[in-house]
């Protein structure tokens, strides 16, 4: 999370129901005094967390990435590399099904990001991925590296499938499921 979001609860809500409401009606549709309603102030209120709509979704897509990329570097510094593997698929998968919202508003919204912030989303994500194909590197040394990377990439397009896959089965299911198919694929 950015130091602001730690230091200001009161911001988390307000992007936690930015998600939400970006999620289902989209960033367009949504308005400032949408957002306010949603965490019970007026709309000119929430001036005084961020500077406007675009301010909230930035920080939402920044602050995800930047968790996302930090835990995995943390996961996949195990030294056993099916457990690092193991490790980045739970933590995503968690993710996924946790905050499908963030994975709508990610993949419809992103290019409503200004772009200073949009191109370090883009890094952070860049750097997630590799932490990713490291790890793959690690278990397939005689791979190309794009194909490595191609399989990360398909493999997120499975696991980000939560918004619209995930109602079939109940929570522990669907990670099961989730887990099994990612690390199947991954292994091919």
């Amino acid at each position: 999370m950015t130091e602001e979001t730690v230091v200001n609860p009161r911001r988390t809500e307000i992007l936690g129901a930015a998600a939400e409401l970006f999620a289902r009606r989209g960033f367009h549709g949504t308005s400032i005094g949408d957002l306010g309603r949603a965490v019970g102030l007026t709309g000119p209120a929430l001036y005084r967390h961020f500077r406007g709509k675009e301010a909230v979704l930035a920080e939402m897509l920044l602050d995800i990435s930047e968790r996302l990329r930090a835990a995995g570097e943390r996961r996949a510094a195990d030294p056993d590399p099916l457990r690092a593997l193991d490790a980045l698929l739970r933590g995503h998968i968690a993710f996924a099904l946790a905050d499908p919202a963030l994975i709508t508003v990610h993949e419809r919204e992103l290019d409503n990001v200004p772009e200073p912030q949009r191109h370090r989303i883009r890094r952070l994500q860049r750097a997630y991925v590799e932490e990713w194909v490291g790890v793959l590197r690690r278990l397939h040394p005689d791979r190309p590296e794009a194909r490595l990377r191609a399989a990360v990439h398909a493999c997120f397009g499975l696991l980000n499938s939560t918004p619209h896959s995930a109602a079939a089965l109940d929570r522990d299911a669907m990670a099961d499921l989730l887990h099994t198919m990612a690390r199947a694929a991954l292994m091919a």
